[in-house]
């Protein structure tokens, strides 16, 4: 049976829907929507340990990595479950989402719903830029909006 969830990303400029569906625990999550109030270029897209942000986006905790892997890009096998990789934004600082990743799921251990989902201000190097944090978050500098992962009502 298939699953739907949603994540409404809100920051002091950054806001943002994004929708995720899975079709069953063995299919890819997809990813849609759209990301506004983004400096042009490459932004980091992670979803974190926690879906807390009292505290703003600095309650979500580190990425989303629950067999203590090192921080990668979405189509390598050593990555944490919530590294998405980056989002592109435009000249008007929109970015238009539509990833599919094997990793994250809506079902069972790598489940991302209650989870925050968080875009950074900077590009994420996906581990390979050689700084001191590329491979725990990738460099990918402040956390400008985020949002937890909920579930959807099926349409």
């Amino acid at each position: 049976m298939p699953i739907k969830a949603v994540c409404i990303l809100t920051g002091d400029i950054v806001k943002g829907t994004l929708y995720f569906e899975q079709e069953d625990e063995s299919s890819p999550v997809i990813i849609t929507g759209e990301v506004s109030g983004l400096g042009k270029g490459l932004h980091g897209f992670h979803v974190h340990q926690f879906g807390d942000n009292t505290n703003g986006c600095i309650s979500a905790g580190a990425h989303f990595d629950p067999y203590g892997k090192e921080h990668g890009a979405p189509d390598v096998s050593d990555r944490h479950v919530g590294d998405l990789g980056n989002i592109e934004a435009d000249d008007s600082g929109m970015a238009k989402v539509n990833i599919i990743d094997n990793v994250i799921s809506l079902f069972g251990a790598n489940n991302i719903i209650g989870r925050s989902l968080v875009v950074h201000a900077d590009p994420d190097d996906l581990g390979m830029g050689g700084h001191e944090l590329s491979k725990t978050t990738g460099n990918a500098g402040a956390r400008v909006a985020c949002g937890v992962v909920g579930i959807a009502k099926l349409a």
